[in-house]
């Protein structure tokens, strides 16, 4: 996702509780209106029991704004409280799976964004990152606790409804206020129902309903679906917006099959791409991605944002980051894999040109200047979207790539993908399996670079002795944020057009000297540092 708003951090009280409970499955049923922003749902969640006894008697769940009609446990009613934005549920003697049924309503205030155009057209879509979702359904709200999901949306009939999943049922119903008729000619309704059999986490859970028109793309990255198949993706706008279809989705079965190639099979049941109200450029939605309206509006999406939001299938999606600060584990991958598709799309040139725009966004960030990549005070989740969780996050995958070499690298992340799919995971996680794959202990390149703030600023300059014929190269650190160690490629042209190059490593101290050639015959023509764009650090040449 792009373009952050402000949002203060409202922590889960049910997520730090609710280590002894696993919610295995959302059945969401919402009957949303035909105008206004009123909502009536039921909820029933089925969960299991890790723990029996004090705090583990006790379900606690996230709901904001709404009022708890009723509660039922295994079918029984139950006494609950619902204070300060949390319903508190005694589980009793309930076996260890059961299922919870919440019924609930009120004018949603956020998380389903419910809107009327210019032209009267009434819309609603699920828009629920980081913690939002709490907003207009109950639940766990935290990337810890991923959950399959099924959703029954029962709206104006004119009203087409798209969800995670794949779709299950279509049918005309008769109105809930008005179920045998009596009300004369009453706006015909349409009980829509999609499943998510794969696990999400509930930020990515999201329904989408207004006049949608959808776009086939066919089906895509056939042979690389989980189940062997294809990958059946469309695009779904609002009436008169086709004029700039395909745009960036023409490319949409090449990135699918790219990443899928690379990474592992794609997760979900189809690939959905929609003009939507999302607050962001995009959202990443497990299988139901949504873009900002006036992507569409403005000559349409690019194929970078689509490869950005598509990557997030896997890194963010498939493989869920377990907590906020290491929010870099999706959103730095789906910056980098965005670029990786751009040098499999357009060469090698135009990846550089995008790593150095990265990096020169990265550089003059105040964030990564202040902080680390993963970090841990930040009280604030919307400040999380920020150069250190894009830009340098995915430096970082481009350093190590750098590091290991592309089958070491890439191999790693696969083993990483196949560990925890359908699960969630920590930095530590992707250290443990790119070292599995590297073979070396890569604690200090982690540490290095995600769990400290700034970069290395180097001031590099060179020499020929004309006597000796020795080339020198002197590399000082600034030390503004420390000393850093890393490698450095120099790359010097002789007087007949030679290039040679030279891998150094740059220890962490204020300045090192390197001898580079000796016996040239010549001062070199031309001297470049980091020549392939493969370092993140401010590089001043002299």
């Amino acid at each position: 996702m792009r373009f952050a708003f402000a949002l203060a951090l409202f922590a889960s009280a049910a997520a730090a509780q609710q280590r002894n409970v696993d919610v295995l499955d959302y059945d969401l049923t919402l009957t949303l209106p035909d105008a206004g922003a009123t909502i009536d749902g039921v909820a029933v969640l089925t969960l299991r029991r890790m723990e029996r006894g004090g705090s583990a008697d006790t379900l606690l769940l996230d709901l904001l704004d709404l009022v708890v009609k009723s509660v039922a446990v295994d079918g029984r009613p139950a006494q609950v409280t619902h204070t300060a934005g949390v319903i508190r549920i005694p589980l009793g003697n309930a076996p260890d799976t059961a299922r919870v049924t919440i019924a609930y309503s009120g004018a949603v205030k956020d998380g389903l964004i419910v809107s009327t155009d210019s032209a009267g057209r009434w819309m609603a879509f699920g828009d629920n990152w980081p913690n939002r979702a709490r907003h207009w359904f109950p639940s766990v709200d935290h990337p810890s606790d991923k959950a399959t999901v099924t959703w029954t949306v029962i709206a104006p009939a004119e009203v087409k409804v798209i969800a995670n999943g794949a779709l299950v049922e279509e049918a005309e119903v008769a109105r809930p206020d008005d179920p045998d008729g009596h009300a004369g000619a009453p706006i015909p309704m349409r009980r829509t129902k999609w499943r998510e059999s794969h696990p999400i986490a509930t930020y990515l859970m999201v329904i989408a309903a207004g006049p949608l028109v959808e776009y086939p793309l066919g089906n895509t990255a056939c042979g690389w679906a989980e189940n062997h198949d294809c990958v059946p993706q469309m695009v779904y706008t609002l009436p008169g917006q086709r004029g700039v279809l395909p745009g960036g989705f023409a490319e949409a079965d090449s990135a699918v099959t790219f990443f899928a190639r690379t990474f592992g099979p794609f997760g979900y049941e189809k690939l959905a791409h929609l003009q939507s109200l999302t607050r962001f450029g995009g959202m990443e939605n497990a299988s139901a991605i949504f873009y900002a309206d006036r992507a569409f509006r403005s000559g349409g999406v690019g194929y970078g944002l689509m490869a950005h939001e598509t990557a997030h299938q896997w890194f963010g999606d498939l493989v869920t980051e377990r907590e906020w600060p290491h929010l870099w584990l999706s959103e730095g991958f789906a910056t980098y894999l965005a670029a990786l598709y751009t040098q499999k799309s357009r060469g090698d040139s135009a990846f550089r040109v995008e790593m150095e725009r990265a990096r020169e966004t990265a550089l003059s960030a105040e964030a990564v200047m202040r902080r680390p990549v993963i970090d841990t005070i930040e009280t604030t989740l919307t400040n999380l979207l920020n150069a250190n969780s894009y830009q340098k996050g995915g430096w970082v995958l481009h350093m190590l790539r750098e590091e290991l070499g592309d089958d070491a690298f890439f191999r790693g992340l696969r083993i990483y993908v196949e560990r925890h799919r359908h699960g969630t995971a920590l930095t530590d996680d992707l250290r443990s399996a790119v070292e599995l794959s590297a073979g070396r202990d890569l604690k200090p390149f982690f540490a290095q670079w995600l769990t400290r703030p700034g970069f290395p600023e180097l001031e590099t300059a060179w020499s020929y002795e004309a006597g000796t014929g020795k080339l020198v190269l002197s590399v000082k650190q600034s030390g503004r944020f420390g000393y850093f160690t890393f490698p450095l490629t120099v790359e010097f042209t002789d007087g007949g057009g030679t290039a040679h190059r030279a891998r150094l490593i740059v220890p962490a101290q204020a300045a090192t000297t390197f001898t580079l050639s000796a016996g040239l015959r010549a001062a070199p023509v031309k001297m470049k540092v980091d020549p392939d764009v493969a370092l993140f650090a401010r590089i001043t040449e002299r």
